[in-house]
């Protein structure tokens, strides 16, 4: 038989941030597709909507007026996932069997969500924004992790443990309102996908004499660069060895940083640098505004100070498979067995990387 070749013949990839496997069939990107496809996304929005939720001066769905906010705005969510105003929860005394206990496990949950503009200009999504308007969004995370924090610490009535930052971009994405803009959940939970990565991270820490799981993993990448994509002065981005979606990413730090809160000047332009250039490149791979949900998984409010397993990084899950129509969808053996891909991170790193930096809008 001939020599096993990465771009053809199947094989699992291991994540350790999940402690999970992903199943890449790699000659399965040569099939024809007859499935599915979406309506490739518009970019011919308003700068401003005046039926528009978010645009400055607008009344909100609640009841309240938009200021006539010059760049990025951060007001609390009219509808939260989680609330800080409910009772606490207490088990009914039928459910105090042990059957019941075991397997009916339920927590009370409370928290804040708050929504982030972007920019007052109703079609300026991330890649089309100017740095210096980017670096204030990364300042307004910054600022909601440290009064989170601060929060948290200050007010032992206080219930938060966690502030997680997402931006869902695009209709397929789920996103309910097209203006720019993020959102950010603060519970008094560390959510699941968190805990997975913090155990993981804390784990891989004491079974390797303190190092760190992705200080370690950006040495290697940097060494290897079969997946790097983009990297400046503070950060790098990856198509992780891992990776489930098709152009999924993640930007990590170079430095061992563990939150926003240690952000110096240099590290929030660079952080808007890479975005910007990473966006772009994504909306350049298929001549759309493409869609994605990310996320910045950083360290729980209330960790250890003395605790260093943990990293700041963001992760970045676009859908798109082919084109701008055509996604991939998890199901089948994705929802039953486990996370497969068709495309191997390495050539999606290589698509990645030879795409322009200058937005195909402006050309």
């Amino acid at each position: 038989m001939s020599n096993f070749d990465f771009t053809d013949h199947s094989h699992r990839r291991y994540n350790p941030l999940s402690d999970t496997w992903v199943l890449v069939s790699p000659h399965r990107a040569k099939r024809p597709w007859q499935g599915a496809q979406e309506e490739e996304t518009k970019t011919d929005s308003p700068e401003y909507d005046d039926k528009c939720f978010l645009c400055p001066r607008n009344r909100r769905s609640t009841g309240p007026f938009n200021p006539d906010y010059k760049d990025t705005f951060v007001f609390p969510n009219d509808y939260p996932a989680v609330k800080l105003d409910q009772p606490e929860y207490h088990s009914p005394a039928s459910e105090d069997d042990d059957l019941t206990k075991r397997l009916f496990k339920t927590q009370g949950v409370r928290g804040n969500a708050y929504v982030i503009c972007f920019s007052p200009n109703h079609r300026l999504t991330l890649p089309r924004m100017d740095l210096p308007s980017i670096e204030k969004v990364v300042d307004s995370w910054q600022s909601l992790y440290v009064n989170m924090q601060a929060e948290s610490r200050e007010h032992k009535s206080s219930p938060y443990q966690y502030l997680q930052i997402f931006e869902n971009k695009g209709a397929q994405m789920g996103c309910s309102n097209p203006h720019p803009h993020g959102q950010a959940w603060c519970l008094e939970a560390i959510p699941t996908e968190v805990d997975h990565e913090l155990k993981s991270m804390g784990k891989y820490s004491r079974e390797h004499k303190g190092c760190n799981m992705l200080a370690d993993y950006v040495k290697l990448e940097l060494q290897k660069r079969e997946r790097v994509v983009l990297e400046n002065d503070s950060f790098v981005v990856v198509v992780p060895y891992w990776a489930v979606w098709p152009f999924e990413t993640m930007v990590l730090s170079k430095e061992h940083l563990i939150s926003l809160k240690q952000f110096g000047s240099k590290h929030k332009t660079d952080l808007a640098d890479i975005i910007k250039r990473l966006t772009t490149k994504y909306d350049n791979l298929f001549k759309t505004s493409f869609p994605y949900s990310m996320g910045i998984h950083q360290a729980p409010l209330n960790f250890a100070d003395d605790d260093q397993s943990y990293y700041f990084h963001m992760h970045f899950y676009p859908p798109l498979l082919r084109s701008a129509t055509v996604r991939k969808f998890l199901v089948g053996y994705e929802l039953l067995g486990e996370a497969q891909r068709d495309l191997t991170p390495e050539q999606a790193a290589d698509r990645l990387r030879d795409l322009s930096e200058v937005h195909y809008l402006e050309v």
